[in-house]
């Protein structure tokens, strides 16, 4: 019987999808808006993309030619954003330098990588994928929507003025010290070649600025310079990575002295200097794994960190750090944090509404509140619990994962050809390559 009427939802909600110009009204469920306690029998609203209406469905006032959804024993939470993942396989600066901010990821994203529709099957909405942490600058991150896709340019998310959306990936620790190629093979080098080149950036802009329209006047155009001056004035917030306390302090201190948003990504000590990075104003966006192993620099990695982080103060997110952990199970990593100690309102926020502060989206993404992209995620219960499904997944009022569609149930459990790179073409080898297809 259940079967038969989750169908009949799907079926209704496929026909939504056909014409947003009406609103849809998805009634019954119960609603966790992030920014305020859940809503037993609630009404979600929904038109053009945008969430218009959130509240209890005998208190919300429905006009005519609203379509409505019977959800009634379901829970409706926003999507989920993920502060840092590498879907698509995307890479940023090479073995060359350590130092490489024009290096965009946006030039290397596969989106037909199966990760893609693995990470909606989560719930995932919202992800930001960063280049690699071999450098100390490793180039420019990508905030993307989880929209379905035929090229990179459906996923963008534009900033005013229009360029994609996204932070600037950089690293400290064990990772970058390669002492080769120009690669630091110290803690006191690799925060010096930093400071080196923000200094660079800093005169940079000084000359632009004289300049002024003077084209004689300009100097020669710099894309890495270009980008760190982005950092500097506050257009790109730095996604860094960091592990050890000493590094933590090392990268606070240069925010300071250069004056740019930082948020620290892992912070596996974090709980050690957690005063600290609540004085610097600083966002975590860490990691939850529950097994030993790993780099020497995370052996102090804790599930407490979320803990104390959010009681020092700091706005603290989630991330999956993808393929490390699966985005299939990111709202496991909540639950986890709740093990380690941290609220549930808290860990439920960072995997949605902190992460969005984390990438400075918080003004349309992250909350189920009127004016905000209707990005939002179907549930079979509870959210921290190991028995519940994510059923569907919705960005900006269009379903993009259903559980019930054969293909997207392939995604979101596994199995042969859910996660097969494409075939390769071998129309021009003959019999060459045969004997691939038996090993």
């Amino acid at each position: 019987m259940f079967s038969r009427l989750f169908c009949g939802l799907a079926l209704l909600t496929g026909t939504v999808l056909q014409s947003q110009e009406n609103p849809v009204a998805f009634t019954g469920a119960t609603l966790i808006p992030i920014t305020g306690e859940p809503i037993e029998n609630g009404l979600l609203l929904v038109q053009h993309g945008k969430i218009t209406a959130v509240g209890r469905a005998d208190t919300v006032r429905l006009s005519a030619g609203v379509q409505i959804v019977d959800v009634t024993g379901k829970v409706i939470m926003p999507g989920l954003i993920d502060s840092h993942s590498h879907i698509g396989g995307g890479s940023g600066g090479d073995s060359s330098n350590p130092i490489q901010p024009e290096t965009r990821v946006l030039d290397s994203i596969d989106v037909r990588d199966s990760r893609f529709q693995k990470t909606r099957a989560g719930g995932i909405t919202t992800v930001n994928v960063m280049p690699g942490s071999g450098h100390l600058i490793s180039g420019q991150t990508l905030y993307l929507k989880l929209r379905t896709a035929r090229t990179i340019d459906d996923l963008l998310i534009a900033q005013p003025d229009g360029t994609p959306a996204g932070g600037l990936k950089m690293a400290n620790g064990t990772n970058s010290m390669k002492g080769k190629n120009g690669f630091p093979g110290t803690r006191a080098k690799s925060a010096a070649l930093v400071r080196e080149q923000f200094i660079k950036a800093r005169e940079y802009r000084d000359k632009l600025a004289r300049a002024g329209d003077d084209p004689a006047k300009r100097p020669d155009r710099n894309l890495a310079l270009e980008e760190l001056v982005e950092v500097l004035d506050g257009k790109r917030i730095v996604q860094h990575h960091t592990h050890r306390h000493d590094d933590i302090v090392t990268v606070l201190r240069l925010a300071k002295e250069f004056g740019f948003k930082v948020a620290l990504h892992h912070v596996s000590e974090g709980w050690k200097v957690a005063p600290e990075i609540a004085a610097a104003g600083a966002a975590c966006s860490i990691i939850a794994i529950d097994a030993p192993g790993g780099k020497l620099e995370a052996r102090d990695l804790s599930l407490k960190t979320g803990r104390v982080l959010d009681e020092a103060g700091v706005t603290v997110g989630l991330h999956t750090d993808d393929g490390i952990n699966d985005s299939r199970l990111f709202l496991r990593s909540a639950g986890l944090m709740v093990r380690g100690g941290m609220s549930r309102a808290g860990a439920l926020r960072a995997v949605t509404l902190a992460n969005a502060e984390i990438l400075g989206l918080a003004d349309r993404i992250g909350s189920l509140e009127a004016g905000k992209d209707a990005d939002f995620i179907l549930l079979s219960g509870d959210p921290l619990s190991v028995y519940t499904h994510v059923e569907q997944t919705w960005v900006e009022g269009r379903k993009v994962f259903d559980r019930v569609d054969p293909e997207d149930h392939l995604y979101a459990v596994g199995g042969p050809g859910a996660g097969d790179p494409l075939p390769t073409y071998l129309c021009c080898f003959g019999d060459a390559f045969a004997h691939l297809e038996h090993n």
